[in-house]
């Protein structure tokens, strides 16, 4: 009889009065006796002669062969699992068995009437049912092997390959620091100008802050303080009067609604336009606060303001860096930051005194996005994850739309984070499987000799030519994507420099991306000229 003849085997049916199987007894085998050790070993898996101490049990029916597994050599002579058989199981048959060491006195049952006996793993009956699941036949579960289980990656999780790695989020915490600090600042500034920490007068501020002529005093983006302005140098109407840091009315007649633009600017001041019809844009010298595309970033509007910006770089900014590390952070929340106010320079109002680290955190935003596609087959429900990125995306766009917020900045932070994440992250994971480097860490892993000590590409600091030997073309093809967007990037940014500084070329229609057609809202931060007569 062949291994398989004694799997296939089945137990014998019950008649309606016989009395439940005991177990396989052979007419011609002794009976077995177990040695009286602590555990069974393989030396122990031999009769050893007649049995002691032990219970008669009912002989089987003549003309039965029962299968030689259902003996007290089968894993179920002593069953783990709790559950009732049914009768024709040889578990039911067994349970009959005692199943005590022979030779030792029966142990008295507890206060709660549980009994137990010498045997391994099974003198705790709660422990053993907690673990019904796990201690199967392993007969029968040798020949199974277990699937890699899929979806590992739950909702709000980030799941790029060796995202698991886990750095202090040094530029996080830095930069929430300074720019807490820095709103301090406007409102302790702003009390000592007007006896108010937040904007009451004329109009109320509804983000719960300083004015915008104080925040453009303290570094807002403001096109007029950058360079000269169409309506502005060639004005028909003379000299501008300019409202103060300070300036609480809408009276002109006051001397905190008198101040010139140098005044305004602050920062050392910049060259006063010339206030003539037919000036050349060109006049120098002329406005060039540059820093305020960076300054900003660190500027806000009020508490509401700051206070979503703050909830959201803690928690989806903080997970970032700690994933991709602060170099890779660095990058790409400067980089969106200062493209969104380039962007909004070139296209939204040049009287928009626009401020805060929504373009930075909308780079890690689009940084999230491709987080997600990277990593869409190993996640739970990546249709779920996807639907709620982009209705935090639509909310944050349609928020923009509203008066006194840029919505290019917005924009451009995410086009960026979009672009500069295809440089500075790692591949998708998928792509990482089939080129065999999806054993690489996400941060850079220690080199010896030049080489990873996990058998992954050098560093192409320490070794530039190793790092491109031997890879695959998948690679190559990636990795001139890559190349290609960052090359994009860089094009458009200069373009758009080079527009806001010496063409200023406007977009008629640009501007209702940043604004809702009702109400003249369009038709804020821009300059209402007179027309001449």
């Amino acid at each position: 009889m062949t291994s398989n003849d004694y799997y296939n085997q089945r137990p014998p049916q019950e008649g309606p009065d016989s009395t439940p199987y005991a177990g396989y007894h052979s007419s011609n085998a002794a009976p077995y006796n177990p040695p009286s050790s602590s555990a069974y070993s393989s030396s122990h898996l031999t009769p050893s002669g007649p049995s002691q101490g032990r219970d008669p049990s009912p002989s089987p029916q003549k003309g039965v062969n029962p299968s030689p597994f259902d003996t007290v050599f089968d894993d179920h002579a002593y069953p783990a699992s709790t559950h009732q058989p049914t009768p024709a199981s040889s578990m039911h048959r067994l349970s009959h068995q005692d199943t005590s060491y022979h030779g030792h006195s029966p142990v008295p049952p507890d206060r709660y009437g549980h009994t137990t006996d010498n045997i391994p793993l099974h003198d705790n009956p709660q422990r053993l049912a907690s673990k019904d699941a796990e201690m199967q036949d392993h007969v029968y579960d040798a020949s199974q092997t277990q699937k890699p289980r899929r979806g590992r990656v739950r909702f709000g999780e980030l799941g790029m390959l060796g995202s698991g790695r886990k750095k202090f989020p040094f530029v996080v915490y830095l930069f929430t620091i300074i720019q807490v600090a820095v709103f301090v600042g406007e409102i302790v500034k702003y009390a000592t100008l007007t006896g108010s920490p937040i904007q009451t007068k004329p109009t109320f501020n509804p983000m719960i802050g300083p004015s915008p002529y104080l925040l453009v005093n303290m570094g807002a983006r403001f096109v007029p303080c950058m360079h000269n302005v169409d309506g502005i140098q060639n004005s028909d109407v003379g000299v501008i009067p300019w409202r103060c840091p300070n300036s609480t009315s809408l009276d002109e007649s006051l001397p905190e609604n008198r101040c010139t633009l140098s005044e305004l600017c602050g920062f050392g001041g910049v060259p006063e336009p010339a206030y003539q019809p037919g000036t050349p844009l060109d006049t120098k010298p002329e406005p060039n606060q540059w820093f305020r595309f960076i300054v900003p970033i660190f500027l806000h509007a009020g508490v509401v303001h700051i206070g979503f910006n703050m909830l959201l770089q803690l928690t989806l900014g903080r997970d970032m860096e700690r994933s991709i590390g602060s170099i890779r952070f660095f990058l790409v929340y400067m980089s969106a930051g200062i493209f969104g106010f380039v962007m909004g320079g070139n296209f939204a109002g040049p009287l928009i005194a626009s401020t805060g680290a929504s373009g930075s955190l909308f780079g890690i935003i689009a940084l999230t996005l491709l987080d997600l596609l990277y990593s869409w087959k190993d996640r739970v429900n990546p249709a779920k994850d996807l639907a709620f990125i982009i209705i935090d995306i639509v909310i944050s766009f349609l928020l923009g739309l509203l008066p006194g917020l840029d919505n290019f900045s917005h924009i451009g932070g995410f086009l960026m984070g979009l672009c500069l994440g295809l440089c500075v992250l790692h591949s998708p994971n998928s792509l990482r499987r089939r080129i065999g480097t999806h054993e690489a860490p996400y941060a850079s892993e220690s080199v010896s000799g030049g080489f990873a000590v996990q058998g992954t590409p050098p560093s192409f600091v320490k070794n530039p030519v190793g790092f491109f030997k031997g890879r695959k073309p998948l690679w190559w093809a990636w990795w001139l994507i890559r190349a290609g967007a960052l090359i994009l990037v860089i094009v458009v940014f200069i373009v758009l420099l080079n527009n806001f500084y010496v063409y200023r070329t406007t977009c008629t229609w640009c501007n209702y991306l940043s604004c809702l057609p009702i109400n003249n809202w369009c038709e804020d931060g821009f300059l209402k000229k007179t027309p001449t007569s």
